[in-house]
C-alpha cells in the first residue's frame, strides 16, 4: 500500500503493531511549544501574536483552519497552541463525527478555552457541519428532539472553545463553514535548511552521536534533501540511518552511513523510491516520454491510478519532472536526464499544443 512507503507523507496506520511504534516515536519528536517549532515563519509569527492576545483578554483563540499537504505538522501545531494557552486539546476526525450527536458529545465536555482539534474536516458530513455553526459562533448547540407534529428543539450551551480544523484539501470545505475561521493558513513544504534543524533536534532527543557541522556536506543535510520537504519522512529516514549506523558502524550518522543506508532503501538523492522511477520509466520508455493518459499508466504497471494520482505525482510535478497536459502525462528533461539511460522526453510548449 501507499502508506507502506518509506517516504510516505501520510499518518502511520496504528491499527498494526509497527505503525502504533512510529506513530509512539513521532510525538516524542514533535515539538511542545512556539520556541521549539521550526519552520512556517508567517504562520508561526500570526500565531503568537493572535495567542498573545487571547491570553490577554482571557478568551479563547479563534477558530484556526490549517491546510496543506499531510506530514507538515498540523496535528503539532494544534498540541502547540493547546500548551502556550495552558489549555486541553481534544482529537477527533471528519469521519468519525457520523452524527450531530457525536459533535454533540465532544463539545459538550470541553472547558474554557480548550481546543477541538477536526481532521480531515473536509469529510464532516452535512449534518454535522449544522450542528457545528451555531457552536463555532454563539457556543451554543441546537439540538431536535422526535419529529413531526411533536418536533421540538432543545438549545444545549457549550463553553466558549477554539476549533482547530485541518485538511489536505481546502477546496472540498463548503463555504459557510470556512467563513467561520478567523484564521486560516496554507502549510508550505520546507527548506532542507529548516528539516536540517528538525533533524537536529530529534538527534537530541534520540540520543544520537554528534554529526558534523557542514550543514551541505553531513549526513542530516543528506537526509533532509531526500525528506521531500516533509518533517515526518525526515524523522523516519533519520530512524533508519540510525538502526544501519548501529548495526554496520560506530552509532554515528554521517554522510557515507546515510548513503548506503537509503541506497538499501531504495531513497535516492532527491527523496525517489522505486515506485517514483518507475512510473517516470514507464512513461519514458513504453510511451516515449508521452503524452499518455494516467489510466493507461496505471494498467502498464498494474497499479491503482487513483494511487499514482494522488500518491506519486505530486512530488514529481513540484520538482519539476512530470508535466500534466490537456493530452496526457508526459516527462520532462528534467526527468529523464535523472533516469538517465537514454530515456526520452518531450517540450511542453503552445507550438505542440500540449497545455492543459
Amino acid at each position: 500500500m501507499a502508506t507502506d512507503r518509506l517516504i510516505s507523507p501520510q499518518s502511520p496506520d496504528t491499527s498494526t503493531p509497527q505503525g502504533a511504534a512510529e506513530a509512539e516515536t513521532n510525538w516524542a519528536l514533535r515539538p511542545r511549544s512556539i520556541d521549539e517549532y521550526v519552520g512556517q515563519p508567517d504562520l508561526i509569527e500570526r500565531l503568537s501574536i493572535a495567542i498573545a492576545a487571547a491570553r490577554e483578554r482571557k478568551e479563547p483563540l479563534e477558530h484556526l483552519l490549517l491546510h496543506g499537504p499531510p506530514g507538515l505538522g498540523k496535528t503539532t501545531l494544534a498540541h502547540v497552541v493547546a500548551h502556550e494557552l495552558g489549555t486541553k486539546v481534544y482529537t477527533t476526525s471528519g469521519p468519525a463525527l457520523a452524527r450531530g450527536t457525536d459533535l454533540v458529545g465532544a463539545l459538550t465536555r470541553l472547558n474554557h478555552g480548550d481546543i477541538l482539534f477536526i481532521d480531515e474536516i473536509h469529510r464532516l458530513p452535512v449534518a454535522v457541519e449544522e450542528f457545528i455553526y451555531p457552536a463555532m459562533e454563539d457556543f451554543k448547540i441546537d439540538v431536535p428532539l422526535d419529529t413531526g407534529l411533536n418536533a421540538r428543539t432543545v438549545q444545549i450551551r457549550c463553553k466558549p472553545f477554539t476549533l482547530i480544523g485541518a485538511t489536505t484539501r481546502a477546496g472540498l470545505l463548503s463555504a459557510p463553514l470556512r467563513s467561520r475561521f478567523g484564521l486560516a493558513h496554507h502549510l508550505q513544504y520546507y527548506s532542507a535548511v529548516d528539516l536540517r534543524h528538525i533533524l537536529v533536534r530529534s538527534c537530541q532527543l534520540l540520543e544520537l552521536k554528534p554529526l558534523e557541522t557542514n550543514e551541505g556536506d553531513d549526513g542530516l543535510g543528506s537526509i533532509a534533501s531526500r525528506s521531500r520537504g516533509t518533517p515526518r519522512i525526515a524523522n523516519r529516514l533519520l530512524r533508519r540511518a540510525r538502526d544501519y549506523a548501529q548495526v554496520r558502524g560506530d552509532g554515528t550518522v554521517s554522510a557515507s552511513i546515510v548513503e548506503q543506508a537509503l541506497r538499501l532503501e531504495g531513497v535516492d538523492a532527491l527523496g525517489l523510491d522505486e515506485l517514483d522511477r518507475s512510473y517516470l520509466r514507464t512513461i519514458g520508455t513504453i510511451y516515449d516520454g508521452g503524452p499518455v493518459g494516467l489510466e493507461a499508466v496505471a494498467a502498464t504497471m498494474n497499479e491503482d491510478a487513483g494511487t499514482l494520482e494522488d500518491v506519486v505525482e505530486p512530488y514529481l510535478l513540484q520538482i519539476g519532472f512530470l508535466a500534466r497536459t490537456r493530452r496526457g502525462r508526459m516527462l520532462t528533461q528534467a526527468g529523464a536526464d535523472h533516469l538517465g539511460g537514454g530515456v526520452k522526453a518531450k517540450s511542453v510548449s503552445p507550438e505542440n499544443g500540449l497545455f492543459e
